[in-house]
């Protein structure tokens, strides 16, 4: 797993060991990142399920103004500071340890203008986590939510607002792009 593009672009990355995270392969998100990237320039990301940080450190080395990453998994997070260090982008960047509900909570108002997110796969995490970004206003209007998930996972075409506007599948894994409704 390396970074695609950007300032940190061909720095490989660390991952958390086991089957508790599947990072993203490259193409997914070489893929994913040709479909946003005209938003990603300036943005203010926040990057939860981040396990190893991949996401989050892609939109930072390609522009991003910033990024927010929150993760449960003490492993997770120290492996994304790490790679935060390798990548040089700390700077930019804020970690926080803290299931995602919690977070979102505490970041209540603080929009983003992007959200990765990449749950565990078939755990029932999405719906309730996007219905929580619209509870907790985290998404600041003409905002983007990126969820990457199992084909077989199923997504509501629409959570509170959140509109389903694209989806395309690679293999096993399917990103699905929410954007507001106007």
């Amino acid at each position: 797993m390396r970074v695609i593009s950007g300032t940190a672009r061909g720095l490989k990355l660390q991952s958390p060991k086991g089957l508790s995270t599947r990072p993203t392969t490259d193409r997914v998100k070489e893929s994913m990142f040709n479909i946003i990237s005209f938003r990603v320039r300036e943005s203010r990301v926040l990057d939860v399920f981040a396990g190893s940080g991949a996401l989050g450190i892609e939109a930072l080395s390609r522009g991003a103004d910033s990024c927010t990453f929150v993760d449960s998994s003490r492993e997770s997070i120290e492996i994304i500071n790490e790679n935060l260090k390798k990548a040089r982008l700390g700077d930019r960047a804020e970690v926080i340890s803290s299931k995602v509900e919690s977070a979102l909570s505490r970041l209540s108002g603080g929009k983003f203008d992007m959200i990765f997110m990449d749950p565990p796969y078939c755990k029932g995490f999405i719906e309730p986590v996007l219905s929580s970004i619209v509870e907790n206003s985290v998404l600041d209007a003409g905002g983007i939510v990126v969820v990457e998930h199992d084909s077989s996972d199923k997504t509501p075409q629409s959570v509170k607002g959140l509109v389903k506007s694209d989806e395309r599948t690679y293999g096993g894994t399917t990103i699905s792009f929410y954007e507001m409704e106007d």
